[in-house]
């Protein structure tokens, strides 16, 4: 029986290609974050939990560069906050945005880049009844679109907080991994600047880091941080 990256078994009799799931292995996020960020476009981030499993197809992203990147939290170097950041790709980093609530992103490139790929947005294709009910603890749910419409509810419906940072996504028996079909091809996508970032990262002519699917309808809206860099180019 042959494997995939992951040491994921294949199995045998399975008649399409389609149908097998690939969880990709750990050099897949030692590439540059901008190729990462976009092959994320459409793959799947499945949490589970004593509740049940959660899974979400990723419908938009955003990039960040490191200490090369003023918008990113590593711009100036190491703390405690960030440290996954800098640990090997693969590892979820996650933090708590203002106090209120809390953030995705896979940490991208070689170890030490601190490069990371925020998950910004997607579509619950797994455990959506589970997801309604994480939400509706925390508000108001006004309809599926919204479920997983933006980096806080997508962590909500998750059931994902601090305590699953540097969780290993490429592990296929963890609690939270990230798999794909294994002849998917790059899904049509758009970018842009990314949203609500302040100062020089959030200049759009220089930072369109923003990924999303086309003609998608859980990608959330631009808003740009307030003040607005003045040369935000939105989409």
């Amino acid at each position: 029986m042959s494997t995939w990256p992951g040491d994921v078994p294949r199995p045998p009799d399975a008649a399409e290609p389609a149908a097998f799931v690939q969880v990709p292995a750990r050099v897949w996020y030692a590439r540059d974050v901008h190729l990462v960020a976009r092959d994320l476009l459409g793959t799947y981030l499945t949490a589970r939990s004593p509740e049940g499993d959660v899974t979400v197809r990723i419908t938009e992203v955003e990039a960040y560069g490191g200490d090369a990147d003023p918008g990113s939290h590593a711009f100036r170097g190491r703390t405690a906050r960030n440290a996954v950041m800098f640990a090997e790709p693969g590892r979820l980093y996650v933090y708590r945005h203002l106090g209120l609530h809390h953030c995705l992103n896979i940490v991208a490139e070689p170890t030490g880049s601190a490069a990371a790929v925020l998950l910004r947005a997607g579509e619950i294709v797994e455990g959506s009844a589970l997801a309604w009910a994480r939400r509706e603890r925390v508000g108001v749910v006004d309809s599926e679109r919204q479920l997983a419409r933006g980096p806080a509810r997508l962590a909500v419906c998750l059931g994902l907080d601090r305590d699953s940072n540097g969780a290993d996504v490429t592990e296929a028996g963890g609690t939270v991994v990230l798999h794909r079909h294994e002849t998917a091809v790059q899904p049509a996508h758009a970018s842009g600047p990314r949203v609500g970032v302040s100062g020089a990262g959030g200049e759009g002519n220089r930072f369109p880091w923003r990924y999303w699917l086309t003609n998608e309808r859980t990608v959330s809206a631009y808003r740009p941080a307030y003040p607005p860099p003045t040369s935000v180019d939105a989409p």
